[in-house]
């Protein structure tokens, strides 16, 4: 029995992940939903009815493409602008799962920020199925749109929007994964997803068919990845270390124990090696249809997985182990079954310190037992040569088939080994040229910011200048005004001056006329103003009062001029 899956966490990766899964179909919970069948669909029930799971540990640090998004404070000035998001531009999920790809990323590339991620929480909304039948509904139209077209190609996927790609891929894998904020994936894996190219299991991404597996299972299954995937729900899990899952010794597949169960690829029957009528519980790969025996398995899986367990996660191996060997029709796997419930009882009970001593200690007798059994059979009679040698040859070719399979398994190691080198190199030059680039971008946002503060300092001293220049200027008017007022009475007074010398003179000129013409008529009436009063007198008074009346028009003009 192939030894449990040991995947390492890479060191100083924290991954954040939240995937899909489904327990439709009888197969445990906790498993990504929306598997392919072999008719490369996939499961619209199954990804419908989906919740979060988180993983425990990464499958291969090399294909891990998972970003945390950090937030670094700049040193430069940043405009943040308000944008006024308009509902007439919005795309709903329909109109991204049924429009060509083009008019969709048209659309989006002017589309602001907020739309976009209003599209993906809508999308992760439904995928969580927390509306009920109505989100299962919907989800199952959009997976029907996108799964019945058929432009979506590489080329045209190219050209895609990253959003628009990643909904797409959601909807068609029904894995919520790809929307979360903090998973990075590049485009042209999404296409590779999206294609059925590679795998769709984020913490994974290899190419498929992985290790270029060449069986009927990898070859007619679309999407389907033998290493993290099981056989025969085509699903796959964060689990590892664990019984949960079964690996085969042959083809390297693997299998969740609950399918496998489900399926009966485990039950009671007879390997050529353990001699014949000796029963014993058995797993049978749908894969490469080869059986395993279980019990050395269990004893491995817990020799090398159980000292990482917890009281929780040592009740919960306990339960698989019983359930495996719950049906069992041998006395070992019968012993083993009732050794399983009293050690859980045991664990309720609060004794959870030498229950994994006990078990492998059990397991140890009962090998001893069929050994001993064996040997007993087997000295009651003698075999004939011929028999004997059908042992031989029997071993002999298992002992090939095995140095075989060490041999495929060190050449998957050791590319595996140099493709995840190969990996980690081209991430230290994309983080070096990232770096290079992050530093050239300070440099020039740093220049540029300094550029910024002397022409603020600029045109805080033109400012200042100016507002000096506008304060003389203000002042000059000032003055200039004050001497426009001066000059404007001056030359009223001066103007009412000459106007009233002007008068005068005409009132004396009018007066020497007068005068003169008083004369005149006095010396023509002298004779007869013996009879009638002295005409000179009156005369005399008319001349003052013409006089009066002269002197006093020049003050009234005046006070006109005034007004």
């Amino acid at each position: 029995m192939r030894p449990p899956r040991q995947h390492p966490r890479p060191a100083g990766l924290h991954t954040s992940l939240s995937l899909a899964s489904s327990d439709a179909g009888g197969s445990p919970d906790g498993q990504e939903p929306g598997s392919n069948s072999d008719q490369g669909n996939d499961s619209a029930t199954e990804s419908a009815s989906s919740r979060e799971t988180w993983p425990i540990e990464t499958n291969r640090s090399d294909a891990m493409v998972v970003k945390k998004v950090d937030k670094e404070e700049n040193d430069c000035l940043e405009t943040q602008v308000l944008h006024r998001v308009s509902r007439a531009d919005k795309l709903s999920l329909r109109e991204i799962a049924r429009e060509r790809v083009e008019v969709i990323s048209d659309r989006m590339m002017v589309m602001p920020d907020e739309l976009l991620e209003e599209n993906k929480s809508e999308l992760r909304l439904i995928l969580e199925g927390a509306g009920g039948s109505q989100h299962i509904e919907e989800f199952l139209h959009l997976q029907k749109l996108v799964q019945g077209r058929v432009d979506l190609t590489a080329k045209t996927l190219a050209r895609a929007h990253r959003v628009q790609l990643e909904i797409l891929v959601a909807i068609k894998t029904g894995i919520q994964a790809f929307l979360h904020p903090s998973v990075s994936i590049p485009q042209s894996r999404l296409v590779e997803i999206f294609l059925y190219k590679r795998c769709r299991n984020i913490a994974c991404q290899s190419a498929i068919p992985a290790d270029e597996c060449s069986c009927e299972i990898c070859t007619n299954r679309n999407g389907f990845c033998n290493l993290c995937m099981c056989v025969i729900c085509n699903k796959f899990d964060f689990e590892v270390n664990s019984c949960r899952w079964i690996g085969c010794d042959m083809c390297s597949h693997w299998t969740h124990t609950d399918c496998a169960i489900h399926v009966g690829h485990i039950g009671t029957g007879q390997l050529v090696k353990s001699g014949a009528g000796v029963s014993e519980m058995l797993f049978r790969c749908q894969a490469c249809n080869r059986a395993s025996e279980l019990l050395g398995w269990v004893k491995d899986v817990f020799q090398h997985c159980a000292p990482g367990w917890d009281r929780e996660a040592l009740m919960r191996e306990l339960d698989f182990v019983s359930k495996i060997f719950r049906l069992s029709e041998d006395p070992k796997g019968r012993k083993l079954y009732w050794k399983c419930g009293d050690l859980i009882e045991k664990i309720k009970s609060g004794a959870t310190e030498s229950v994994c001593r006990m078990l492998l200690l059990f397991i140890q007798e009962l090998e001893i037992d069929a050994t001993k059994n064996s040997e007993t059979e087997e000295a009651g009679h003698v075999i004939s040569p011929q028999e004997a040698c059908n042992r031989i040859a029997e071993v002999v070719q298992e002992a090939v088939r095995k140095m075989e399979m060490v041999a495929e398994e060190k050449m998957r190691m050791l590319k595996r080994a140099r493709l995840a080198l190969e990996a980690c190199d081209h991430e230290l030059e994309e983080k070096a040229r990232e770096v290079a680039e992050l530093k050239v971008e300070k440099q020039r946002n740093k220049q540029q910011v300094e550029e910024l503060e002397s022409i603020v300092r600029l045109k805080q001293a033109e400012a200042e200048m100016f507002q000096l220049k506008a304060n003389e200027a203000r002042q000059e008017a000032e003055r200039l005004q004050s001497i426009a007022l001066a000059k404007s009475d001056k030359a009223e007074q001066d103007y009412a001056s000459l106007y009233l010398k002007r008068r005068l003179d005409e009132a004396e000129a009018e007066k020497q006329y007068l005068f003169e013409k008083i004369k005149l008529q006095e010396s023509q009436r002298a004779p007869q103003g013996s009879g009638s009063g002295d005409p000179s007198q009156m005369m005399f008074c008319k001349i003052q009062d013409l006089l009066k009346n002269v002197y006093s028009m020049p003050g009234k003009s005046q006070g006109q001029q005034s007004k």
